[in-house]
C-alpha cells in the first residue's frame, strides 16, 4: 500500500472528524487527493467505518461491558465461521474476535445490567451448537481504549509550604 495510503490511515484512526483540507496540508498533498483517496479506501472496505468514542460513566448512563471468552467446537468445513456469524448477529455483541489460547473467541458485549449480560450468555450465547464453554470477565473501569486515555490524572490538592 502506498505511503499517502498508510498516511491517511494512521491519522484518521486517531482522528477520524479531522478535515480533509488539514490534513492535506500535515500531508504535503492537496485536499483532492486526500478526499480521493479516502473515498477509494472506503469502497475497497480498508476502511470499515468510524466511531466515536463516549465516556458513558460522565454522561450519565449505566452501562456494563464484558469479556466473554468462548470454546468451541469449529464446525466441519466451515472452521469457525458459522458460529462467529450467529454470535456477531446479535446487536448486544460489539465485537468478536478469534484467539490463540484456551479459549477460541473473545467476545466484546455492552448491556444495560450485570443481570442483562448473564442472560445474553446463559440464554444465547451457551445454547448455540459447538458452544462449549464460557467465561465472563466485566469491566469494571476502561483507563485507556482505542489510543485515547480516559482516566484523570487527580490534581494534587495539599498546600505548598516554604519556610
Amino acid at each position: 500500500m502506498e505511503d499517502t495510503r498508510i498516511q491517511i490511515l494512521n491519522y484518521i484512526e486517531r482522528n477520524c472528524k479531522v478535515d480533509a483540507k488539514e490534513l492535506a496540508i500535515l500531508l504535503g498533498t492537496d485536499e483532492t487527493t486526500v478526499l480521493n483517496e479516502i473515498d477509494a479506501m472506503e469502497k475497497e472496505k480498508i476502511i470499515c467505518g468510524y466511531h466515536t468514542m463516549i465516556d458513558w460513566d460522565k454522561a450519565g448512563v449505566e452501562q456494563v461491558n464484558a469479556l466473554i471468552e468462548v470454546h468451541v467446537t469449529p464446525q466441519r468445513g466451515r472452521g469457525y465461521e458459522k458460529i462467529a456469524e450467529r454470535i456477531y448477529n446479535y446487536p448486544e455483541v460489539s465485537t468478536v474476535s478469534l484467539i490463540s489460547g484456551a479459549y477460541d473467541f473473545l467476545v466484546t458485549l455492552e448491556g444495560r445490567s450485570l443481570m442483562e449480560v448473564s442472560r445474553f450468555v446463559s440464554e444465547k450465547l451457551s445454547p448455540i451448537d459447538g458452544v462449549m464453554s464460557t467465561a465472563t470477565h466485566f469491566i469494571l473501569k476502561k483507563y485507556k481504549d482505542h489510543g485515547t486515555i480516559l482516566a484523570q490524572k487527580e490534581k494534587e490538592e495539599r498546600m505548598l509550604v516554604t519556610p
